[in-house]
């Protein structure tokens, strides 16, 4: 499958920065986007985003784009605005241009994963979405990464895979687009429910219990949305929830083990730039849940601690409590 030649970025965060250098060092030509006019100006003159990955030196050549309207001539653009901006920013996307969603969450206004949010939007543009264990700064130096693009166009889902793949980064296809959207935004919430474990220090057997059902409430809600349990179990869901949930690097993770350890949402949030996805997403997973009749109680749970004031160890009991069942029922 021929490679696109030249890739657009929108979004001019870590994970936005990150997949302009994984796609400049595939040989792509690769214009960014951020609305941040110092940060496309960092980029520009010094190589770096020293507000979302300082210290690091970025690829040559990306060239930083004035205004969206610099995004027209390329021929695919890789959408890496935060979940809940999506919508701002789907008016200037360019007509025709094939867009790979790499933001991963639910819209809590509407509920929608985001390819529904795209195509409700913006129905005439080709669209996949691209998700899985990758952390931004890992991938923004160069170390080994593996992602799913989903597409129900094959012929798509090639072309993005053959533009992207180097040394150090491997995209797989697939046509399941829910199941890869949904894996990318349950386990934000998921690691958040981590974090509190840790910070409220329940140990390792809690940790792999957490993980484990957890797991066991994606793929219930995923099946139930007609994603595959294959897509579950792959990159986009057990692998992101794998990394998620233990690495050193999740910022979903991190709030939760703040919360654990007594600090409040809004302390841990204020003034922070980057965004904690899982904190938006939490109310909407349950939304999505209950218009399934899927039953979450994990991401109820992080729910509870976020928004109705529980308190993280009166959760815990809840959760520990509940009726004794067969597994897998």
């Amino acid at each position: 499958m021929k490679a696109l030649q030249h890739v657009g970025v929108m979004g001019g965060g870590a994970w936005g920065t990150a997949l302009a250098c994984v796609a400049r060092r595939a040989g792509r030509r690769v214009t960014m986007w951020s609305r941040d006019p110092a940060i496309a100006t960092a980029i520009a003159d010094r190589r770096a985003n020293p507000v979302y990955l300082p210290g690091l030196s970025l690829e040559a050549d990306i060239v930083a784009a004035r205004s969206t309207a610099d995004l027209a001539s390329c021929d695919a653009l890789l959408l890496a605005v935060p979940a809940q901006a999506v919508r701002s920013v789907v008016p200037s996307l360019p007509a025709g241009v094939a867009v790979a969603i790499c933001a991963k969450g639910i819209e809590a206004e509407s509920g929608l994963l985001m390819p529904e949010l795209l195509a409700a939007l913006r129905p005439d543009l080709p669209l996949a979405m691209l998700s899985g264990p990758s952390f931004a700064e890992e991938a923004a130096r160069g170390l080994p990464t593996a992602v799913s693009i989903a597409t129900s166009d094959m012929t798509v889902g090639e072309a993005l895979a053959a533009s992207l793949a180097g040394p150090a980064f491997r995209p797989y296809w697939t046509d399941d687009v829910a199941g890869v959207a949904l894996g990318g935004a349950v386990k934000n919430v998921l690691a958040i429910a981590a974090g509190i474990a840790d910070g409220r220090g329940l140990g390792t057997n809690a940790a792999a219990a957490l993980l484990t059902r957890g797991f066991a409430e994606m793929a219930r809600l995923g099946q139930a949305m007609g994603a595959r349990l294959e897509t579950l179990s792959g990159l986009s869901g057990l692998g992101d929830l794998v990394l998620t949930c233990n690495g050193p690097l999740s910022r979903n993770r991190a709030l939760g083990r703040a919360i654990g350890a007594g600090e409040t949402l809004g302390a841990h949030l204020a003034g922070r730039r980057q965004v904690v996805e899982g904190a938006a997403t939490a109310p909407a997973v349950l939304a999505r849940a209950a218009r399934h009749g899927v039953e979450m109680p994990i991401c109820a749970a992080v729910d509870a601690i976020l928004y109705r004031g529980a308190a993280p160890d009166q959760a815990i009991r809840a959760l520990i409590g509940r009726p004794l069942r067969r597994e897998g029922e």
